[in-house]
């Protein structure tokens, strides 16, 4: 298979891997963009920054649960399935930090730019990154 023989090279597997990333951030910052009760791009654009934070947070999460996919020496297809694992973990880590704080809706305050809950957002999709990441090895 010629992907197969592009990937045996390191050149090649480095733009597998960064073809891969690029993709998946594309799709899972959209997958999150449905969930979300605001429109991150139009907020970010309006300078919001608690979703600017909110995004980044999850953008990094993302990236960061592919870097240690990577990191474990396996294939790019393993590291498609294992990020796509870890973004799943990480969307359930979205529902859950929205339904464990019924005080206030996280959605309404980030679109509101409540910058401690849009930090607190970033920080958890940050923090939760690195444990998915860590089982992933």
């Amino acid at each position: 298979m010629a992907i197969d023989e592009l990937l045996s090279h390191p050149l090649g597997m480095m733009l597998g891997y960064f073809s891969v990333a690029v993709l998946e951030l594309i799709v899972f910052l959209s997958c999150f963009e449905l969930v979300t009760r605001y429109k991150c791009w139009e907020e970010i654009k309006r300078g919001n920054v608690s979703v600017a934070m909110a995004t980044g947070g999850k953008m990094f999460g993302i990236c960061n649960v592919l870097r240690f996919a990577m990191e474990a020496k396996s294939s790019v297809y393993d590291t498609m399935i294992w990020s796509f694992v870890g973004f799943l973990l990480l969307l359930a880590a979205y529902f859950l930090f929205e339904f464990l704080t019924p005080v206030f809706s996280i959605d309404q305050q980030i679109k509101e730019d409540n910058r401690a809950v849009g930090l607190f957002s970033m920080i958890i999709s940050i923090s939760l990154s690195y444990v998915i990441g860590a089982s992933v090895t």
